[in-house]
C-alpha cells in the first residue's frame, strides 16, 4: 500500500530494495534464530525451556512489570516494549530510505488424539505410526518492507508512523495413515507492531542526517501478571531490521570518519545496535546482538545451528554423536531440529574436512631474534596489530621462546621456561606495565573485539603480560570496581589488551578506580 509517501510490502524481490539485502540475508537469519533451540535441541533438555532470549519486543502492558530503572543499553538480551536505533546517512541530493523489518512470530504447536466420544483432545506427545510427536512452541518468520523519501522524514515534526500486523490463526494438520485419529493444531496469536522512521540534520561539515527507527509493539489486550509464555505468543521475537538507502551512503558508528565522530557519539541506540552489513555502505544491519561491522557467516558452514557463535565442526560432531533415542526426540521437538540433525548426519566426509579450519589472511613471518639482556620488557614500543578476542582464554604456555633462539619453536616444552607473565612486562609510551600496574582501557576502532569498546575509557589492573604465537604481548587485565573481578582473577578469565590500547596511570584517582571515563 502507499500513503504519503510510503511504500510498503513484503516481496524479497521489491523493487528497489538495496542489492546488500540479500548479501546480508544469512548474518540476519543468524540473528533471527540466535538460540531458537540449542544442542542437543531436545525438548527435555534443561536450556530449551526457557527460550526467545534476544530482541523480544513485548506488550508494553506486560513489560512494564518486568522493566527495570536506567537506560536499557543497547544489548536486546532482556525484554521490552520497543527498541530503536540511530545512525548516520550522509546524502548530497534526492535519497530514499529503505527498511526491512524481520521477526518471529511464535506458535503453540499442539498434539491432538480423538477421544472416545469423537473429540479431539490435547496430549503431551505421541506415537503415531512408528514417528514420535511432541507439544511444543514454533515459530515462523515475518518481514515487512518499508520505503520513504529521505525528505519526507526531515523536518521539525516531520515522522512517519506505520502501523503493522501479523495475523493470528489455526492450522490443522491431520498425522499418519489414519487423519481422523491424530492431528496437530497450530495456533498462533495476532501481533500487532509499529515503525517509526524521522531523520534530522546532523551537526557536520558535509549534508549528514542522523536517522532513527523505533520499531515498538503496540499489543494493549496483555497486561501485567500474565505468564512469560502468553506475553511471548504476543511479542516480536529475536526483532531486527535491515535498513538501506540508495542516493546516499551510512557511516559506520564503530569506526566513523573523524568529521563525524562527534556526530557518531550522539546517535542514542536503546536494545539494538546499527552496523554495516552486505558488503557495501548502503546497508545497515540493526541487530539485538552486538555485531561488528561487515559481519559474515563463514563461507564453510553447510547451515545454520542456531549458535552462530559456536564452532560448527565441535557443533556437528557432538550432534552426530547422538544416540537414535535422542535424536528421535529431536526431530520430535521441532522440524527445524529435524533439519539439523538429518544434515549433519549427511555431511560429507569432504565437508566436514573444511569445517577444521581456514585461513582467512595470510602475513610475512619475521624471524624469531633474540630478547635483549634486559629481558622481555626492554623491547619498547611493541604494536599488536591483531586484535585477540577477550574471551579467547589465552594460555599462557603458548607464548614463543624468544630467549631460546630460532631453534626453539613455540610448541617444544623449553619455551614455556622463558615466558613469565606474572613477572614479564612491556614498555608503553616509556612506562613499564606489569602485574599491578594500572591501566586506562583505549579499545581500537578496528581489529578489537566489538564488546571491547563499551570499556573505553576504563580503568584496570594489569594481572599479567602474555607472549603469543606470533611474538606480540598482550596485557591481561580485570576491571576497577568490578564486583566479579576477584572470581575473574581466581579463573583465570581476563580481558586482553594489545599495549598501544593502554594508558599507562602513575597515581588512579577516586574516579579512575570506580570506572569514571
Amino acid at each position: 500500500m502507499t500513503a504519503a509517501g510510503v511504500t510498503t510490502g513484503s516481496d524479497p524481490r521489491w523493487p528497489g530494495v538495496p542489492a546488500g539485502f540479500d548479501a546480508a540475508r544469512a548474518v540476519a537469519d543468524a540473528v533471527l534464530y540466535e538460540g531458537y533451540l540449542l544442542y542437543p535441541y531436545r525438548r527435555s533438555c534443561g536450556k530449551n525451556r526457557v527460550r526467545w532470549q534476544f530482541g523480544v519486543l513485548a506488550p508494553p502492558g506486560w513489560i512494564s512489570e518486568q522493566s527495570s530503572s536506567g537506560s536499557p543499553g543497547v544489548s536486546g538480551s532482556a525484554d521490552g516494549s520497543f527498541q530503536q536505533a540511530e545512525c548516520l546517512v550522509e546524502a548530497t541530493g534526492p535519497a530514499t530510505v529503505f527498511l526491512r523489518l524481520r521477526f518471529l512470530q511464535v506458535i503453540r504447536r499442539r498434539v491432538e488424539r480423538r477421544a472416545a466420544d469423537g473429540r479431539f483432545s490435547p496430549v503431551d506427545e505421541l506415537d503415531v505410526d512408528g514417528t514420535r510427536e511432541l507439544t511444543f512452541d514454533e515459530a515462523r518468520p515475518r518481514e515487512f518492507d518499508l520505503a520513504v523519501p529521505l525528505s519526507d522524514l526531515t523536518g521539525q515534526s516531520s515522522r512517519v508512523s506505520i502501523p503493522l500486523l501479523a495475523p493470528g490463526g489455526v492450522d490443522i494438520e491431520p498425522l499418519g495413515p489414519r487423519p481422523e485419529a491424530a492431528r496437530v493444531v497450530r495456533h498462533r496469536w495476532p501481533v500487532t507492531a509499529a515503525v517509526h522512521l524521522s531523520a534530522t540534520r546532523a551537526e557536520a561539515p558535509f549534508r549528514l542526517y542522523r536517522l532513527r527507527v523505533v520499531v515498538e509493539n503496540t499489543v494493549a489486550d496483555l497486561g501485567a501478571g500474565r505468564p512469560r509464555a502468553e506475553a511471548l505468543r504476543r511479542s516480536l521475537v529475536a526483532a531486527h531490521s535491515l535498513l538501506g538507502v540508495r542516493g546516499g551512503r551510512f557511516l559506520s558508528l564503530l569506526d566513523p570518519p573523524v568529521w563525524a565522530a562527534s556526530a557518531a557519539r550522539g546517535c542514542e541506540n536503546l536494545r539494538v545496535f546499527p552496523v554495516l552489513a552486505g558488503g557495501a555502505r548502503d546497508v545497515m544491519l540493526c541487530s539485538p546482538i552486538i555485531l561488528y561491522d561487515d559481519p559474515r557467516t563463514a563461507p564453510e558452514s553447510p547451515g545454520d545451528l542456531f549458535d552462530a557463535t559456536e564452532i560448527d565442526e565441535i557443533l556437528s560432531l557432538r550432534t552426530r554423536a547422538l544416540t537414535d533415542e535422542e535424536k528421535r526426540e529431536a526431530r520430535a521437538t521441532d522440524p527445524r531440529a529435524a533439519e539439523i540433525i538429518d544434515r549433519v548426519d549427511g555431511i560429507p566426509r569432504a565437508m566436514l574436512d573444511r569445517l577444521h579450519g581456514a585461513v582467512r589472511s595470510l602475513q610475512p613471518v619475521e624471524p624469531p631474534t633474540a630478547v635483549p639482556p634486559g629481558g622481555p620488557d626492554s623491547a619498547s614500543g611493541l604494536d599488536s596489530a591483531s586484535g585477540l578476542d577477550s574471551a579467547s582464554g589465552l594460555d599462557s604456555a603458548s607464548g614463543p621462546d624468544s630467549a631460546s633462539g630460532p631453534d626453539s619453536a613455540w610448541w617444544e616444552p623449553e619455551a614455556d621456561r622463558s615466558v613469565h607473565p606474572d613477572r614479564d612486562s612491556v614498555q608503553v609510551g616509556g612506562v613499564t606495565v606489569a602485574r599491578g600496574s594500572r591501566v586506562r582501557l583505549r579499545p581500537r576502532a578496528r581489529g578489537s573485539d566489538a564488546h571491547d569498546m563499551f570499556l573505553a575509557g576504563r580503568v584496570a589492573r594489569v594481572e599479567a603480560i602474555f607472549l603469543d604465537v606470533d611474538g606480540d604481548r598482550h596485557a591481561a587485565v580485570t576491571l576497577d570496581g568490578d564486583e566479579t573481578g576477584d572470581l575473574h582473577r581466581a579463573a583465570g578469565r581476563y580481558f586482553y589488551f594489545a599495549p598501544d590500547e593502554l594508558d599507562p596511570l602513575d597515581d588512579p584517582t577516586d574516579a579512575d578506580r570506580t570506572g569514571a571515563p
